[in-house]
């Protein structure tokens, strides 16, 4: 389970006997039957606990190999170089997941499993299985296994999250701190909740019911015992629930299901070709809106859906086939669950009057990725690297797609991995040489050096550091 620590401010209230002393007023009653007293949510949960698993992963841990990689900075930026310890202890994951399918699909969250090799799942029931991981969606902090036991499988059917109202009464069902399966209560505290930094698509559906560490990938459930929502993250300063908790809407989910079902490793989301930011309180004055909401087009890239579409710079998009779009965040989650081929109406303003755009869903471009294995004694030797496009943009999760080359695999026991660099790092420059195409770093790490000053993004940060000869 992600933990945002933020400050808490804890107001205690005392009211005594002026509380006590409150008459009931003509909407508050006291059970009048018996019936009234013994209602229950226990169909519910006989009815969707069943779909809900343990999720255990693992992998063997590592043990530093070479000393002359002990450099602080270059431990900061890519950690300690590695080796597998044969027999050594283990590092080890609990989280959650849904069984969504009767094949053996479970959804899970990517945090839960990321980094791990082995994954094996705990059904209500006690039966323990190996389970593969199918898909797993960074972007998103979503994952897929699928069981390797016999079918069928109890599953959850899905609802729709956009027919949620704050207010409604829902469940959290999930393996808090592996106790064992646990059901909370609760109710939509809020909707849209945006810049979380929980995942690239931060909208999130909030929610009072309790969450702790290891309902990550846990169930929100409605009360038409549907999935509506995967629980990701918490608020917290202790680490345990204060009833501030996040999920991620079951439309995103459906996404990510739907493209393990085609059998694709890699999710494929709508592409706009257009650069976006939330607008300013004046931005939208001068814009002559009475508050700052909508997403603002910085920029339209040639030959993309958004030109095709008319969508052009200084245009301000606040709403998606009728859905808000009130920031970045928002929009980014609203046409990132538009199905491919299929076409999404913008509701535009320019120049102060409104307008619609249809845009068509259609995948980002792949350009020739040019793969090349990169030899000799340079660091990145046992890598193979491949070209920026915004297919492979959208792939690696890229937070900076219009430079250098992405490594896309490495070789055990290569130079490369001693380093732990890693898949979807991004060469930027080597000795000083900036890295437009796979060739060029080729040409760079030809011959030997004493030393080798390296340029290398991940994430959102570029770090340059020098490694020995």
């Amino acid at each position: 389970m992600k933990v945002l620590s933020r400050p808490l401010i804890v107001f205690a209230l005392t009211f005594g006997a002026a509380l006590a002393a409150t008459p009931l007023t003509a909407e508050q009653t006291v059970p009048a039957s018996a019936a009234e007293i013994t209602l229950s949510f226990a169909p519910i949960v006989k009815k969707v606990a069943p779909a809900v698993v343990n999720v255990y992963a693992s992998r063997t841990d590592t043990a530093p190999r070479n000393p002359l990689f002990d450099d602080p900075i270059f431990r900061h930026f890519f950690g300690d170089s590695q080796e597998e310890r044969p027999g050594g202890p283990t590092a080890q994951s609990l989280g959650s997941g849904v069984l969504i399918d009767p094949s053996g699909l479970v959804v899970t969250n990517y945090h839960v499993i990321s980094g791990m090799t082995d994954v094996k799942v705990a059904l209500a029931d006690r039966r323990e299985m190996p389970a593969e991981i199918v898909l797993r969606d960074q972007r998103t902090d979503l994952a897929v296994l699928r069981l390797k036991g016999k079918g069928p499988f109890p599953f959850m059917e899905f609802d729709d999250s956009d027919k949620l109202q704050v207010g409604d009464l829902v469940l959290a069902i999930g393996d808090p701190f592996g106790v064992g399966q646990t059901v909370t209560q609760g109710i939509i505290s809020a909707l849209a909740r945006t810049e979380e930094g929980i995942s690239h698509y931060g909208f999130f559906i909030q929610t009072d019911a309790a969450i702790n560490p290891g309902n990550s990938g846990g169930a929100l459930v409605d009360m038409h015992g549907r999935l509506i929502g995967i629980n990701s993250a918490i608020v917290s300063q202790t680490g345990s629930s204060v009833g501030i908790g996040f999920a991620i809407p079951s439309d995103m989910v459906k996404v990510i299901v739907a493209t393990a079902k085609a059998g694709r490793s890699a999710v494929r989301r709508p592409y706009l070709g257009a650069g976006l930011q939330n607008i300013s309180k004046d931005i939208a004055d001068s814009l002559n809106l009475d508050r700052p909401v909508g997403t603002l087009v910085t920029d339209v890239t040639p030959k993309s859906p958004a030109e095709a579409a008319g969508l052009q710079h200084g245009d301000l998009i606040v709403a998606i086939d009728g859905q808000p779009t009130d920031d970045v965040e928002a929009f980014s989650y609203r046409f990132a669950t538009v199905p491919l081929g299929s076409n999404a109406v913008f509701s535009v303003i320019r120049s102060g009057k409104p307008l619609e755009l249809t845009v068509k869903a259609e995948a980002a471009p792949d350009l020739p990725r040019d793969p090349v294995k990169i030899t000799g004694s340079s660091p990145f030797a046992g890598a193979t690297v491949i070209n920026i496009s915004p297919a492979v943009a959208e792939e690696y999760s890229l937070e900076s797609p219009n430079q250098g080359v992405v490594i896309s695999d490495i070789d055990q026991d290569s130079r490369a991995a001693a380093l732990n660099l890693q898949k979807g790092d991004v060469v930027i420059a080597v000795n000083n040489k900036k890295i437009e195409t796979t060739h060029d770093l080729e040409k760079a790490t030809l011959g030997d050096h004493y030393f080798w000053k390296i340029s290398i993004g991940r994430g959102n940060q570029i770090i340059t550091t020098v490694v020995g000869g």
